[in-house]
């Protein structure tokens, strides 16, 4: 990205340009018509909730940007829920931020999550469209809770409840 904006040419990691641009493109394309990074995404979730009936679908779109993952989610309950206890039970997780309040432009964005730890949340509200259904935007920077900040609060945890 950064090359393609100060005009140096070279092997190019997809067939466009990725500079100024957005693409629903994140690893190979499958017989089913999902990416293996969509079928990732898929088959993680149902890991870490250990819930193979879990039903999820994604569409991974590649958008220049230095750092972070967005994901745009929908949640579907059993139960009607309260939309200030979900605001409420998504800040009391360790390294989640609350942070929305569209009446003053407060939104997660990855500039905001760039080279920081925290896992931002905002943009929660009701699905209009289905009964007991839930939209989040979540952004992080997925070098650091995506990976090193994962591992360490990890091995933090498994220590303090003598895990290891």
């Amino acid at each position: 990205m950064e090359n393609e904006r100060a005009g140096i040419s070279g092997e190019m990691a997809y067939k466009y340009q990725i500079d100024m641009n957005c693409f629903p493109h994140g690893g190979t394309f499958q017989s089913d018509g999902y990416t293996t990074e969509e079928q990732k995404l898929i088959d993680e979730t149902r890991k870490i909730l250990e819930d193979p009936s879990i039903m999820v679908t994604a569409t991974v779109v590649r958008i220049p940007v230095v750092g972070g993952h967005s994901e745009a989610v929908n949640v579907e309950f059993e139960k009607d829920f309260n939309i200030d206890d979900v605001r409420f039970l998504i800040s009391q997780f360790p390294g989640n931020v609350v942070y929305d309040n569209p009446a003053e432009f407060k939104y997660p964005m990855p500039i905001l999550s760039h080279n920081r730890d925290e896992v931002f949340v905002g943009r929660i509200r009701r699905d209009l469209s289905r009964e007991k259904c839930l939209n989040l935007w979540i952004v992080s920077d997925n070098i650091r809770k995506g990976a090193a900040t994962n591992a360490v609060q990890i091995a933090e945890y498994m220590a303090a409840k003598k895990l290891y």
